[in-house]
Order: structure tokens, then C-alpha cells, then sequence
């Protein structure tokens, strides 16, 4: 990815942050895959989650193919910069992470089962980076919706850090915070890996299982 070997291991502070800009960035109009309108409402009986892993190229992969998973797009969030573009990120001077934007329907796949993508997709001990990919923009994060979401969140990373340090792993660096301002990617961005079969995708777990259900206490 663009500037994928520079080192940006610390936060930008918000009164050091790119100005940006007042309008939205351009982006797709619908799902390369699913053909789903990308900017739509929430429908009634939907939820919506999202989450940081690193490159978000392979994040969004991950999810798109989820029996249940109705929409997925690829972001910014948890920074300062308004309306930031690719190359603002990475520079590390907008404070946003990569992120995926998960629509799905709860009826037919829980958040819990979203968390375990989410636990088992990447390795959440690598604070400013996932891989060798390096920055603020790739730190892990879940960023939650309401009270039950941050409820589930909490004891899913109380429960899966203990999986972790059974296995040899470090502490769990993942932040969890209320869902910032989601800023959509560029088009190209959207579903990369489908429209590049080939592309790069830096994202690898720890191969240490977090069981569904996990977070039900």
C-alpha cells in the first residue's frame, strides 16, 4: 500500500492534525460484489459494526462473504482530520485508522460471531502496525454502536486475551471506543481485493481460536 514501509508509531495530536475539507470524498456508488447501493440508510432490523485490523483491503474481504453480512465498505474513523483522503492518512497527520464497516442483519449472524472474525483475522498485540505494515492507520480497534455492542466488545477482549497469553502472546492492544464519523474511502478502495484478485493483503491471524460465543458471559 502507499507509504506501507514509513514508520508513523504515534498518535498526531488533534491541534497538529491535516486540516481536510468540508465535503465528502468521492466513492462508489454501489458494492462491486453484492451490486447493494454503497451509501444507503439503515434498514429496519439491521445493525452495523466496524472494526480496524490493518490494510483494509483484506479486512473487508473477510467479511463481504458472511451469510448474513448484508453490506460491507471501507473507511476512515477514530482520527481528527474531516474528510480525509488516502494519501492525508498515510502520512500519519489525520489520526484515522483503516477501518471496515460491517452491515449486517442480527438475525442470522450475531455480533459475537462478527467478533471472532475480528479476534481470529489479525494479530491484536502489535499496537501501530499489523505485519509489516506500520502506523497509526493500522492499529486494531473495535468501535461499538450502543452499550450492548461495548458490553460484548469488553469481555470478548477480557476472554480472548487469556487465549493469547495461554498461546505466548503479548497483551491485547485493540482500543474499543463508540463508533467515531465513518469518512468512506475512495472508489478504488471499495472491495479492492475483488476487483484484484492478486492484490496485496498484509493480514494474518495468531491461529489462536476464539470460540463462538466467546463474549457471552
Amino acid at each position: 500500500m502507499f507509504f506501507m514501509s514509513q514508520e508513523k508509531s504515534q498518535m498526531v495530536q488533534r491541534d497538529q492534525a491535516l486540516p481536510g475539507r468540508d465535503n465528502p470524498i468521492a466513492t462508489a456508488s454501489t458494492h462491486f460484489v453484492t451490486g447493494r447501493p454503497l451509501q444507503t440508510p439503515l434498514s429496519e432490523g439491521m445493525q452495523e459494526a466496524m472494526f480496524g485490523m490493518g490494510c483494509f483491503w483484506g479486512v473487508e474481504r473477510m467479511f463481504w462473504g458472511i451469510e448474513g453480512v448484508w453490506l460491507t465498505m471501507v473507511g476512515y474513523a477514530a482520527g481528527y482530520t474531516p474528510n480525509p483522503t488516502y494519501e492525508e492518512v498515510c502520512t500519519g497527520k489525520t489520526g484515522h485508522n483503516e477501518v471496515v464497516r460491517v452491515i449486517f442483519d442480527p438475525a442470522v449472524v450475531t455480533y459475537e460471531a462478527l467478533l471472532k472474525v475480528f479476534w481470529e483475522g489479525h494479530d491484536p498485540t502489535q499496537g501501530m502496525r499489523q505485519g509489516n505494515d506500520r502506523g497509526t492507520q493500522y492499529r486494531s480497534g473495535i468501535y461499538t454502536h450502543d452499550g450492548a455492542q461495548a458490553q460484548i466488545a469488553e469481555a470478548s477482549r477480557s476472554l480472548f486475551a487469556e487465549q493469547l497469553r495461554a498461546s505466548g502472546f503479548g497483551a491485547i492492544t485493540s482500543e474499543i471506543l463508540p463508533a467515531p464519523q465513518f469518512y468512506y474511502a475512495e472508489d478504488y478502495h471499495q472491495q479492492y481485493l475483488a476487483k484484484n484478485p492478486n492484490g496485496y493483503c498484509g493480514i494474518g491471524g495468531t491461529g489462536v481460536t476464539c470460540p463462538v460465543g466467546l463474549a457471552v458471559t
